[in-house]
């Protein structure tokens, strides 16, 4: 059977939405505002927000490709949307397709962009792709140990597979020298070390249908734990948008380099023979010498989802059959003119020793949107897991009025929580500004 023609003969788009992080939650709720859109979810474990949306939902490992898939063909679900990268990593695009379900989310070996950070820098390297790092790889630690050890200079060090977004060690601000081979060390395996870039990172995220490409609002993203850009990396604290979709601190002509890099990355991956469907994700970082490229996604990011997300004005169901079809050019997307701030909530001792378990109560929201992450209802209340909990997304003309939503929102909740208080503050991007300026 054709469950595409089937789903479409009678109205309805059926999408199943993998994974149970708040990520998947902000793209479920932007599906379920689509005309005539049924959302299904496979998650590893019950997202309240998720749940709430979906018609039925299957509990399973992210990763188990073949009960996902027979999921889809009981339901005749048409369409996916893959949020996490871990599923992407493990195939289960092809798996889906194999059976006719067409998929927002990339093939395994489209994938590799995120997945293989070797042969990412590699493929940059072979097309002459610009914004590329200086880099060296090495298979194991013995070899990129002796490396370091014959160079005065800092370098990133990078696990060449995935890390959660967590994995980067910087030296001279993470870690120095013999940190750095300590790090290489626990990671045993292949590894990437890159010079170290200095100047102010920024995410531009894009819908891909193969050939073409749709850029998203830039974000900025917050990775360290604590205020002020202190404490070890996260997967993300909170992010920004401006209501001109741009940032104060990159110029015209670098954010058309960054789209451009990320042109050629589509163009490069479309001649070697796996073409690109799905979210490109670009972190960059704005230097001296324009933006350089720190990491490509595979997926949206997260927090810079509920950013985003939040904002998109078209029906999601026209840009998933864009994506899908090869049609994308053809398609309209626009997103509101307005700011956003997403602070996420997070249980103590995050990231470091996080601590699961713990009732936690919510206030007076206001406008704030709220998106679940690693949370569970239970008896009907809102326990916290091991993982960052819930955020907050606050939308305003400004971004001081964003910010002021979703600082009330979050700073109402209760319990053995915290969230980053600076996240989207004019403080925080003055400073950016002032950096930007300094290193010019």
């Amino acid at each position: 059977m054709n469950t595409t023609t089937h789903q479409e003969s009678g109205q309805q788009m059926k999408v199943l939405v993998v994974g149970s992080g708040g990520r998947e939650h902000a793209i479920a709720q932007a599906l379920s505002k689509g005309r005539d859109i049924v959302v299904y979810a496979a998650m590893s474990r019950i997202n309240p927000g998720i749940a709430a949306l979906s018609k039925e939902y299957l509990i399973t490992r992210e990763t188990a490709s073949r009960e996902i898939t027979a999921f889809c063909t009981k339901h005749q679900i048409g369409y996916a949307f893959i949020g996490p990268e871990v599923p992407l990593e493990a195939g289960i695009v092809d798996s889906l397709n194999a059976a006719g379900v067409l998929c927002v989310g990339p093939k395994k070996m489209a994938a590799r962009i995120e997945t293989d950070k070797a042969f990412c820098r590699n493929l940059m390297k072979q097309y002459n792709i610009p914004g590329l790092p200086g880099y060296h790889i090495f298979p194991g630690p013995d070899e990129a140990i002796a490396f370091l050890k014959t160079t005065s200079s800092d370098y990133a060090i990078k696990p060449i597979g995935l890390t959660g977004g967590k994995g980067v060690r910087i030296m001279g601000e993470h870690v120095d020298l013999e940190g750095a081979c300590e790090y290489i060390r626990e990671i045993n395996g292949g590894v990437v070390i890159e010079e170290r870039l200095i100047g102010e990172e920024f995410t531009l995220q894009a819908f891909v249908d193969g050939n073409h490409l749709i850029p998203m609002p830039l974000v900025q993203d917050h990775k360290r734990a604590f205020d002020g850009d202190t404490g070890p990396n996260t997967g993300g604290m909170g992010s920004y948008t401006l209501p001109d979709h741009l940032m104060p601190f990159i110029t015209d002509n670098e954010y058309n380099l960054a789209l451009g890099i990320m042109n050629d990355v589509i163009a490069a991956l479309a001649a070697e023979g796996t073409p690109y469907t799905g979210i490109l994700y670009g972190q960059f970082m704005n230097t001296a010498k324009g933006p350089m490229v720190i990491e490509f996604n595979a997926r949206f990011g997260d927090p810079e989802a509920m950013n985003v997300l939040s904002l998109l004005e078209s029906d999601i169901g026209d840009v998933v059959r864009g994506v899908t079809s090869g049609t994308l050019d053809a398609t309209r997307v626009s997103f509101a003119r307005k700011a956003t701030v997403c602070k996420y909530i997070v249980p103590e001792g995050y990231p470091d020793n996080p601590h699961a378990g713990d009732r936690i109560t919510t206030g007076d929201a206001g406008s704030a949107l709220l998106y679940y992450a690693s949370v569970v209802r239970e008896d009907g209340h809102l326990i916290t897991q091991s993982s960052r909990t819930m955020a907050y997304v606050g939308i305003g003309d400004t971004l001081e009025e964003a910010e002021k939503i979703a600082e009330d929102a979050a700073s109402a909740v209760q319990g053995p929580v915290r969230h980053r208080r600076d996240v989207g503050t004019m403080d925080v991007l003055k400073k950016r500004i002032s950096h930007m300026q300094e290193i010019r």
